[in-house]
């Protein structure tokens, strides 16, 4: 098969590439772009792991073809941290202990992420509904809600948002 140039927009850098009409977004990520943090793990669609924004909007990288994503903007998990610094949301996943093996992190995050950017402030049922489609095998998920529900909005009677209250002064 022939290989066919796309113009991606990612991380907000515009980016040509060339891909097989079969090649999957997540391929094209981490194999031409070296960007690792969205992880195949079932191939399927089913587990969340490979979770990125296409304009906006989280999609499963390992279903989505690059040729679709022709034109759009994608975000992965890499352009959460503003160079060095973690964003609010990465930054309350650590303090919340709500990483284990790491495998699920990205597509959680990126998932949450969206959630956040519609509504900052989301109720407990509202998170686990956002995050329904992404599959930990380490936790409970009580901790990854509470990181979410807590990212940028800091709770004075939690322990852990206290070490984000004096990171964020």
């Amino acid at each position: 098969m022939d290989k066919i140039q796309i113009t991606l927009n990612i991380n907000d850098k515009p980016c040509e590439v060339m891909v097989h009409p079969n090649d999957t977004l997540l391929e094209v990520l981490r194999d031409e772009f070296d960007l690792t943090g969205s992880k195949e793990s079932c191939g399927e669609g089913v587990c969340g792991s490979c979770t990125v924004h296409m304009d906006g909007k989280p999609v499963r990288s390992c279903l989505t073809l690059a040729m679709e994503a022709q034109g759009t903007k994608i975000k992965t998990v890499e352009g959460l941290a503003n160079g060095d610094d973690l964003s609010d949301l990465q930054q309350s996943f650590i303090d919340h202990g709500a990483v284990q093996c790491g495998f699920c992190t990205p597509g959680m995050l990126m998932s949450a992420d969206a959630l956040l950017n519609e509504n900052p402030e989301p109720d407990e049922k509202t998170i686990r509904k956002a995050l329904s489609g992404n599959i930990c095998r380490c936790t409970g998920y009580a901790k990854i809600v509470e990181a979410v529900a807590h990212a940028g909005n800091p709770q004075d009677h939690c322990p852990d948002c206290k070490t984000v209250s004096k990171i964020r002064e």
